[in-house]
């Protein structure tokens, strides 16, 4: 199967799941917030949060050997992939060990974390230990699904995971409409992954029955591989930085704001995250089709398809976020109700976030495919930003100080270092090329973004009382932004590159059918 065939294919799958998902877990939060509370849901997610902490030590090791892969699955040799396996299955048992051993240490600080939390203690530390297991289940039982990620077989992931995930939500929204139970509703917690991680490991032996899955090593097994050794390094420094800036919110919010507001904070974040999955399933296996098209070596292929994947996110990125500002509050007052409502400021600069982590994306691509890591201190300068920042505006401002820390950072790192860093170590081009491309996209959207907004004034001023309301609503902003957006678009090399390209697979595929 080609690369664009397998990246048709991860979008497919994706999507199919994602419009499934959407209603369930949105009609499942309301279920949640009714029947378990605010703090409740607010706890959960300080706690997992916390988790991420403690699963900062995997953090690098499967973009560094998602790289080392996509050579060795190009060349379809099995020897070497068995061997790349097996390093990551001696370093992720090792780092499991570790990961376990630092949630027990940080369990005995639990009471003093949750001293002033209503929910009982024992709740907490079942909750905590359930999603510690669940999280020791990716070390242990089922790190080979990085050798489908890196040879964009992300559909059976998908596939198997959203299925449990489905399933899950349904069950826990009956328990909790007729029990409004807290254990029952952690224990599924526990259950799924376990199960999922079964299922998962046993597709993979379909998939490659020529793949070892127990094969044990011992630490000489790192001195074939000094280079993957030193890219698992820089890429753990790379990946600790986008963690602070993304799951860090909660836990500040927490430590800033109160228990509650991680609750209202987090129902926003949920559809954002939904877009965000939808977005992500769509492009499934991108980023090893890109890891490919690097191996290929063809400058003129490679600039081209960046272009056209950032003129894509401009689109995706641009259209998102408009609709967002219209539509999201009325979403969440007919959702869950006008107290849930956040300050219109935190809602811009969420929306400036989301735009930016859309834009980065082909940056960030083209940057793992070369392996280009070694910049380490790009993404500590990115945590000092962030960290101060938020502390220091979120005392002030709340939610608001924090999201602007993410913000502030987002620009110093990700719109300004990175693309000057890919350009001259990566493609061996001027950065020069890389601004005059970026400002042209970003004058498309300006001037869109004006027209856009005096037409919604004048025509969408309705309103909403009823989901077929907002619904109607959306649609009319749709249309809108398409209308007026695309146009403007047409006029970049790089949009018009896609549409040609678009329409090749369109004419090629309706040909096969007939």
């Amino acid at each position: 199967m080609s690369r664009i065939k397998k990246t048709i294919k991860n979008a497919r799958v994706g999507v199919f799941f994602y419009s499934i998902t959407l209603f369930i877990h949105f009609f499942s939060r309301k279920i949640f917030l009714d029947g378990l509370g605010d703090e409740f849901i607010g706890l959960t997610s300080t706690l997992q949060s916390i988790l991420g902490f403690l699963n900062l030590a995997e953090l690098g090791i499967g973009t560094a050997i998602g790289v080392t892969l996509y050579g060795p699955l190009f060349q379809k040799d099995k020897k070497e992939i068995n061997k790349i396996i097996a390093l990551i299955g001696y370093l992720y048992k090792k780092i499991g060990l570790g990961v376990f051993i630092l949630g027990i240490i940080v369990s005995v600080f639990l009471p003093f974390i949750f001293s002033e939390t209503t929910i009982n203690l024992t709740i907490v530390f079942f909750a905590f230990f359930s999603f510690l297991t669940s999280s020791l289940l990716s070390y242990f039982i089922n790190y080979h699904i990085v050798i489908l990620q890196a040879d964009q077989k992300t559909y059976v992931v998908s596939s198997i995971y959203q299925s449990f995930t489905i399933l899950k939500l349904i069950i826990q929204s009956i328990l909790v409409y007729y029990y409004q139970a807290y254990y029952l509703w952690i224990l599924l917690e526990l259950i799924f992954p376990i199960i999922y991680s079964i299922v998962i490991r046993s597709r993979i032996k379909k998939e490659y029955p020529w793949l070892i899955l127990n094969n044990k090593q011992n630490k000489s097994i790192l001195k074939g591989y000094p280079e993957v050794i030193k890219l698992i390094k820089q890429s753990f420094v790379h990946k600790i930085g986008g963690f602070v800036l993304s799951g860090t919110d909660h836990i500040l919010i927490f430590a800033l704001v109160n228990l509650k507001s991680v609750a209202f904070f987090g129902n926003y974040q949920l559809i954002f995250q939904k877009l965000s999955q939808l977005i992500n399933n769509f492009f499934g296996g991108i980023g090893a089709g890109v890891g490919n098209l690097v191996a290929e070596n063809d400058y003129q292929n490679i600039r081209k398809v960046f272009w056209e994947m950032m003129a894509l996110r401009f689109l995706i990125g641009g259209f998102i976020c408009i609709n967002l500002y219209y539509l999201i509050e009325p979403f969440i007052l007919l959702w869950l109700g006008e107290k849930y409502i956040l300050d219109q400021w935190i809602l811009i600069l969420m929306l400036i976030n989301l735009f930016i982590s859309q834009i980065r994306t082909p940056v960030e691509n083209f940057k793992t495919a070369y392996a280009l890591l070694w910049d380490v201190w790009a993404p500590v300068v990115e945590i000092i930003i962030n960290l101060s920042v938020s502390l220091i505006f979120g005392m002030i401002w709340g939610i608001k100080g924090i999201m602007f820390g993410t913000l502030i950072s987002l620009l110093v790192i990700v719109i300004f270092w990175k693309p000057y860093f890919l350009f001259k170590y990566g493609f061996k081009k001027n950065v020069s090329e890389y601004w005059i491309g970026f400002i042209k996209l970003m004058l498309t959207l300006i001037g869109s973004l004006i027209i856009i907004w005096w037409l919604i004034n004048l025509w969408c001023n309705v309103q909403v009382d009823n989901y077929l309301d907002w619904v109607l609503l959306s649609i009319k902003i749709s249309l809108i932004t398409l209308g007026v957006y695309v146009p403007f678009l047409i006029m970049n090399r790089g949009f018009r590159d896609l549409m040609y390209r678009f329409k090749k697979l369109i004419r090629k595929n309706l040909f096969k059918q007939k």
